[in-house]
């Protein structure tokens, strides 16, 4: 007789185990939404982007980073430079409690002096000679200023008359679409050299002989190389004027030019602001192969999403213009926060940009060799981008 041993397995759970890996479960699965929430629902300058983690970078030092590769690699501290040691804590805790950094001491003055919170922008990149002592800035002009009435009489105009030059035909051209479309938030910046009798920079404002000047010239040298422009001389402060509204709301007043060129015209791809910065002419002016040349410079508003996109079409335009025209522009500036608009407009469009041409000091003659020169990066860049696209078109007929 032969027997059969049967073996009973007995599974005992605890009930309360399950009910705490349910509830840890759910918990981490709530923590996970909770968090995504909180970043996609922040106000953009508050992201996370690539630009911060960038400035974030910028401002570790280099021996810092030898101090992490040596946890990782001993080998590196023979490398290591004596001076390399961590950040101090302390540093660390009052720069996140109070956004003051001992290195910068913007960060304090920006917030103690009445109106030096204009200078608290971010040098995206620097062209030749630029530094935190001579980014673009914007200066609110006296009320007089503004006042057509007050006008001064102009001098040294000849430039201004267009080139008229029969050019060689582009060999790429956007036929009947006008692509680009040109506008002045603040369209009486003007320039001393042309102003009889003005010395203050502060008074460099006309309403006809100004930055719109430029917009022409820069439609005829962009039309010449095949890319049909539009420009809006709308008198933005004399707008300003009327309404009784501050010199800050310029912005706010020239949006709907913006939107309306791009509602109107299905064509449309760059946005363009033309400005002129307010500082000194020796951080404004340059001379390439014996000429004088004025400098240009690209200010990016970071209040938006989508500022990136604005941001990477200034740095490609930078990089081009430096290549070509060394030195000829000052680099790519971001500005957001207290004591400036923030978006410039530019959260209508991937493709707008705000560019500043010299400043108080140059003259037509000065600043029509660099709207030239501008033209000529822009076109490149313009239909190198159309090439990709494939969305070229042929040169009209001669006939």
């Amino acid at each position: 007789m032969r027997s059969h041993n049967s073996s009973n397995y007995v599974v005992a759970v605890n009930l309360s185990t399950v009910i705490k890996g349910i509830f840890i479960f759910l918990f981490t699965l709530l923590t996970i939404f909770s968090i995504s929430g909180i970043l996609t629902s922040l106000k953009p300058e508050y992201r996370i982007t690539s630009s911060s983690v960038n400035q974030v970078a910028q401002n570790v030092k280099g021996s810092a980073l030898y101090k992490l590769f040596t946890l990782e690699n001993r080998a590196f501290s023979a490398a290591s430079p004596e001076e390399a040691d961590w950040p101090k804590a302390s540093d660390l805790m009052i720069e996140l409690a109070t956004n003051i950094s001992f290195e910068d001491p913007r960060s304090l003055l920006g917030r103690e002096l009445p109106g030096f919170s204009i200078f608290d922008s971010h040098i995206l990149v620097a062209g030749e000679g630029t530094d935190y002592t001579n980014m673009p800035h914007e200066s609110i002009p006296p009320e007089e200023a503004l006042n057509p009435e007050n006008d001064a009489p102009t001098q040294n105009t000849d430039s201004l008359e267009n080139s008229n030059e029969d050019g060689e035909k582009p060999p790429s051209t956007t036929g009947d679409k006008e692509t680009v479309q040109l506008y002045f938030t603040h369209n009486r910046e003007s320039f001393l050299p042309h102003l009889k009798g003005v010395t203050n920079p502060d008074l460099a404002h006309h309403s006809e002989v100004n930055v719109t000047k430029i917009g022409d010239r820069l439609k005829e040298e962009l039309e010449s190389l095949g890319i049909g422009t539009r420009v809006d001389k709308t008198d933005v402060i004399g707008n300003l004027n009327n309404k009784g509204l501050e010199y800050y709301s310029a912005y706010d007043e020239s949006r709907p030019i913006a939107k309306e060129a791009m509602a109107d015209n299905k064509d449309l791809l760059y946005l363009i602001d033309i400005h002129r910065d307010s500082i000194r002419g020796e951080n404004t002016t340059i001379t390439i192969n014996g000429k004088s040349y004025a400098k240009v410079a690209f200010v990016i508003g970071a209040e938006h999403p989508n500022y990136e996109k604005n941001e990477k079409l200034a740095r490609e335009l930078h990089k081009m213009l430096n290549k070509q025209y060394k030195g000829i522009s000052r680099g790519v500036f971001v500005k957001k926060g207290s004591g400036t608009n923030g978006k410039f407009n530019q959260d209508l469009s991937p493709n707008s940009i705000l560019v500043e041409f010299g400043g108080v000091d140059n003259n037509f003659e000065e600043l029509n060799r660099s709207t030239a020169a501008f033209a000529d990066i822009f076109a490149q860049y313009y239909w190198q981008a159309e090439k990709v696209n494939h969305n070229l078109s042929e040169p009209p007929s001669s006939q």
